[in-house]
């Protein structure tokens, strides 16, 4: 007999197989699956199923959908698995880039990841100016009222929405969502963000996608522009622009 299937059988964890069986099944749907579907696909009771769905969510490794029906995979064994090495890598390789927009435009500029639906400050870079505005790395950000987390929402595939809108849970917030969709649709056209901030009084935040392979924003790139009437190096906001997209553009994956 082979040793390898007598050990597997010698250490046999049902419930652990089984738990780690929907989570194999799931990360093959794209789109989620209903409980009746993980039933059918999975061979076993609808019981067994519901306990152990109910324990994966509460635990943040399954998302259930608004409607609550759906259920479909976090990022969290992503986050595990990595422990945020991608996020280093990718402020690792941005930071140099970041300096150079901060030196050539004389602003302020961050990156911000999406996390468990906020939008987390990865890495920033200071002007040489003698003013900025800056963010500091670890601030947690709203996706809704701020510049960069509508920039992300915009970009966020259907999937990944749905995944917020679910860690989100409740109405109100879903409600706000509904009404910025417009603004949302004229960032996507635009392929970038340019208003006034949704923080601070003065301050126009541009901000640009960092796309990842799948075609979602992995990051945003945002730059809290404010006029200098003292420093002639300062970039317009058009200059300022074409050099985050520069930026944006040497980070993206294909």
């Amino acid at each position: 007999m082979n040793s390898r299937k007598t050990t597997e059988e010698r250490y046999r964890a049902p419930a652990l197989d089984k738990g780690l069986d929907i989570l194999e099944l799931l990360s093959r749907q794209p789109n989620g699956l209903t409980r009746a579907e993980i039933v059918k696909e999975m061979g076993r009771g609808p019981s067994e199923i519901y306990r152990m769905l109910e324990r994966l969510v509460a635990r943040d490794y399954v998302s259930r959908s608004i409607e609550g029906d759906r259920y479909a995979l976090t990022m969290k064994l992503f986050m595990l698995g990595s422990q945020h090495p991608p996020l280093r890598r990718l402020a690792a390789r941005a930071l140099p880039l970041m300096d150079g927009f901060a030196r050539r435009t004389h602003q302020s500029v961050h990156l911000v990841a999406p996390e468990r639906g906020y939008a987390i400050v990865v890495a920033q870079a200071s002007s040489p100016a003698n003013w900025e505005f800056r963010l500091r790395p670890g601030a947690q950000l709203d996706l809704l009222n701020t510049g960069s987390g509508q920039t992300l929402l915009a970009f966020q595939s259907p999937d990944r929405r749905n995944e917020t809108l679910a860690i989100w849970g409740g109405a109100d917030r879903v409600r706000h969502l509904t009404a910025i969709e417009p603004s949302l649709e004229d960032v996507r056209t635009r392929g970038y963000r340019i208003g006034d901030s949704l923080q601070l009084v003065g301050v126009r935040d541009i901000s640009v996608p960092v796309f990842g392979p799948s075609g979602d924003a992995m990051a945003v790139l945002t730059c809290p522009y404010f006029e200098q009437l003292e420093d002639t190096q300062a970039a317009d906001v058009e200059t300022a622009l074409s050099a985050l997209q520069e930026v944006a553009e040497s980070l993206s994956i294909s």
